[in-house]
């Protein structure tokens, strides 16, 4: 079978810090981005979630070379006043991380945004900031290729018994523009690395599986309400 074009965008940063969404009044970091976040920044690339067809999707791979905590002044949201009131947590973060995407469709338009984006790079908190670059490659349809650091629906997992795989994790897909709803996803990524050969949507040609992830389009949030 015929190879597909495809854009790829490395997105790199000295630090990144990812917030897990399921603990509340603590800060937990995720070791990499939920699809969300990512589906996110490159929105901001475009401009707005108006432009972007709500059946993109991407698949992506993710690498940090260290980790660590630290104290950030946190300000919780709550009714009563006295509930308000700033207090100093832990932050975990990550060190010089590069994070890969694949975009199959509406190439030129990801390379020039990619290029010239409307709002600065973020990956993760605001003040992150990060940079990004472009470039046509071409995948094989179908096969096997190696997990690696891919994040992958937790269905797709080789043996989901096995933590060799990557740890099980209940990620954010799509949430809503006013915030309200959020669609979920249970997901596998391996901060190590997985060696195991698994069925892939698309193969790069250094072996790579990339596994589609579902779009992370807001509206796709109320849809699966």
């Amino acid at each position: 079978m015929s190879s597909i074009e495809a854009i790829e965008v490395t997105v790199t940063a000295p630090i990144a810090s990812f917030r897990n969404p399921l603990y509340q009044g603590i800060q937990v970091g995720l070791p990499c981005p939920p699809p969300s976040t990512v589906g996110g920044m490159l929105a901001a690339t475009v401009g707005n979630w108006d432009s972007i067809p709500e059946n993109t999707c991407f698949a992506m791979t993710f690498t940090a070379e260290g980790s660590g905590v630290d104290l950030e002044t946190y300000h919780p949201a709550a009714a009563k006043a006295a509930s308000r009131n700033a207090t100093i947590k832990d932050r975990h973060f990550l060190t010089n991380i590069t994070l890969t995407a694949w975009l199959l469709h509406d190439l030129d338009m990801w390379e020039k945004a990619i290029r010239t984006p409307v709002w600065p790079m973020r990956l993760g908190r605001s003040q992150d900031l990060a940079t990004a670059r472009t470039r046509r490659v071409h995948l094989a349809p179908g096969g096997t290729g190696t997990q690696g650091h891919a994040l992958i629906p937790h269905a797709t997992a080789p043996d989901p018994a096995v933590r060799d795989n990557g740890e099980q994790m209940q990620l954010p897909t799509a949430i809503s523009i006013d915030r309200a709803r959020t669609a979920w996803g249970t997901y596998r990524y391996s901060r190590t690395g997985c060696p195991a050969q698994i069925t892939a949507d698309y193969v790069t040609t250094d072996g790579q599986t990339l596994i589609l992830l579902p779009p992370t389009h807001p509206n796709t949030a109320l849809a699966a309400v």
